[in-house]
């Protein structure tokens, strides 16, 4: 099928972009286009306008800034996954960017347009919400930050109000030592994620678990925060027992139901792949016993 006709736009400047998207009615940006695309194509979605941002100066490129790692919104997962700064300070993240897609597919792909884009299998989002990411935000009205917990709201819906733009993505990493893990299962390699897990595990000393943090993808409209199973693991060395708790914990999660993958199913694969992501993150630990 071919797209519905709209008309383009390519600016050059935050500030050029941000007036079109006022100016413009049903207008829709345009960064790595490997969501956007196909919606057009399949006439899901009919802007009248398309506004380019790969030409936007400031909007692409990893930088480490007050101990924060900063990702431009149009920075390439390509370029994500060959970071020595993301595999060295984000290894998260550098896990998981390689189950997006294909190459082909991260070489145009960017960090914020699977952020903006919310797709519920979605790696990004998942990892974003995972690392306690803050997403810094442009608009008519100036520009504000909020939390990735906040910004997702529902079913491929974000917060941004109307002409606003995701400017960049701020991810503060854990503390040297700390382990992660990103597990996911889909029919194949490059395939939309039926379940994803990412965990952190940060432990004192003596081994024990001080700081956790458990994510899941794929399951509900929204990537989900499991504190329930964060909290089995809190204060423990992360024994079987308590890995098979937590595990079941992200069992109970309200599942998104369909009839190629019925909502059973998805809670039941994410018993087994929390279970494998935590122990696969707590052998990744460093610890110092004393």
């Amino acid at each position: 099928m071919k797209p519905p006709a709209f008309r383009y736009h390519a600016p050059r400047s935050l500030d050029e972009a941000l007036e079109l998207a006022v100016a413009l009615p049903n207008s829709r940006w345009l960064a790595g286009g490997q969501s956007l695309m196909p919606m057009l194509n399949f006439r899901l979605v009919s802007p009248e306008h398309l506004i380019d941002l790969n030409r936007v100066e400031g909007l692409a490129g990893i930088r480490e800034v007050d101990r924060a790692i900063v990702l431009g919104a149009m920075t390439r997962q390509r370029e994500i996954e060959f970071s020595p700064l993301v595999r060295a300070q984000l290894p998260l993240l550098a896990e998981a960017i390689h189950w997006v897609g294909h190459p082909q597919t991260r070489n145009r792909g960017t960090i914020g347009g699977s952020l903006c884009h919310l797709d519920p299998s979605a790696e990004q989002p998942t990892v974003a919400l995972a690392m306690d990411a803050t997403l810094s935000i442009a608009g008519p009205n100036g520009r504000r930050e909020l939390a990735m917990r906040d910004f997702a709201l529902d079913l491929m819906t974000s917060a941004l109000d109307d002409g606003e733009l995701l400017v960049d993505v701020r991810i503060v990493p854990w503390a040297p030592g700390h382990g992660g893990a990103f597990v996911e299962f889909a029919r194949r390699h490059g395939d939309f994620a039926i379940i994803s897990v990412a965990v952190l595990l940060e432990a004192d000393d003596g081994g024990r678990i001080v700081r956790a943090s458990i994510t899941l993808g794929g399951v509900a409209a929204t990537p989900v925060r499991v504190a329930a199973a964060e909290n089995c693991l809190l204060g423990t060395r992360v024994a079987p027992e308590e890995i098979d708790a937590a595990a079941k914990c992200c069992a109970m999660v309200d599942a998104l139901g369909d009839p190629q993958v019925p909502a059973w199913y998805r809670q039941r694969l994410a018993n087994t792949l929390a279970a494998r992501a935590i122990s696969l993150a707590h052998s990744r630990m460093k610890t110092t016993r004393s």
